[in-house]
Parts: structure tokens; C-alpha cells; sequence
């Protein structure tokens, strides 16, 4: 296994759609799976999509909710619901910062494991915001294109300052 480096915000293979992986099953695919779970867990990341390692495949890995790392290739996602929920999120791909996001509370999720055999459930919560910011990358889509209010997105050192003081009132 190999850790990966990992893109930034800035280049184009952030910004495109990714392409769908044919084989599941190939070894170069579970390579790159085992790699790019070494390299979320030494970035200290709860996902990491393929483009932001170099590959324009869509395919994750995320934490899930036991520690384990699950690999989902070629996901579909949809809403459950109406409800929205609105949370900071951080990105590997954008390091330091942090924003508030609104996101569905609620999806379903369908793809494949490294098997090729189908996977399918719903989450909610952390998992639901980590697979929908995940299956954004495969999308070319960064989370501050998400976002609502650019006031309520900073580096993580200033927003943990401003939290840390007492609001003043005149």
C-alpha cells in the first residue's frame, strides 16, 4: 500500500466529472482502494474520493460508523425527504478551512463493493454528509459551491478563536 497525494482545490481533475469504473473487481482497483484508505486514515480524513488522489474514477472510501473502511463504486444518491440539515465541513482537497454546509439529513444510497456486488441502504447524520460530500467529488463539485453564506466559511484556527470568545453586546 501507498500513501497517496492528494489534489488540491485548483486542479482541473477536482473540477470534472469522474468517470464510471468499469470492473470493480480489478486489481489495479483494489489497489487503489487499499491506497487510498491508507491515505485517508493517515490524512486523518472520514472520506476520500478518487480524483482527489489523481484518478478521475468514481469511486470513495469513507469511515463507517464502527471504524471500518468501506469502499463505494460507481454511487447513486438521492434525498429522503425534505428535511435539510446544516453543518461544518472540511475537505482534504481544502486544508485548514472549514464552511457550513446545508445538506439533505436523509439519503439513500446505492453502488457497488470491491466485490462488484451491489450495495444499497439509507444514512443519515454524519454518514449521509460524508457520502453525499464524497459523491460531490465524482461530480467536480467542491463543498464552498455549496455553500449559502461565504461569512460562515474560514480557517479552522480563526473560526475556533471567534467560537472560543464571548459574543460582546453593545
Amino acid at each position: 500500500m501507498a500513501i497517496l497525494k492528494i489534489a488540491r482545490m485548483g486542479h482541473p481533475v477536482l473540477l470534472r466529472r469522474a468517470d464510471p469504473v468499469e470492473d470493480p473487481t480489478a486489481p489495479e482497483i483494489r489497489r487503489l482502494v487499499a491506497d487510498m484508505a491508507e491515505t485517508m486514515e493517515d490524512a486523518q480524513g472520514l472520506g476520500l474520493a478518487a480524483p482527489q488522489v489523481h484518478v478521475p474514477l468514481r469511486l470513495f472510501v469513507w469511515r463507517g460508523g464502527a471504524g471500518n473502511v468501506i469502499a463505494l463504486i460507481n454511487p447513486e444518491i438521492e434525498p429522503v425527504g425534505e428535511e435539510t440539515e446544516e453543518a461544518w465541513e472540511g475537505c482534504l482537497s481544502i486544508p485548514g478551512l472549514r464552511g457550513a454546509v446545508t445538506r439533505p439529513a436523509r439519503i439513500r444510497f446505492r453502488g457497488l463493493d470491491i466485490e462488484g456486488r451491489p450495495v444499497e441502504g439509507e444514512a443519515a447524520g454524519l454518514a449521509a454528509r460524508v457520502i453525499q460530500h464524497e459523491t460531490d467529488h465524482l461530480d467536480g463539485v467542491l463543498y464552498p459551491m455549496r455553500m449559502n453564506d461565504l461569512s460562515r466559511w474560514g480557517f479552522v484556527e480563526e473560526l475556533a478563536r471567534a467560537a472560543a470568545k464571548p459574543e460582546k453586546t453593545p
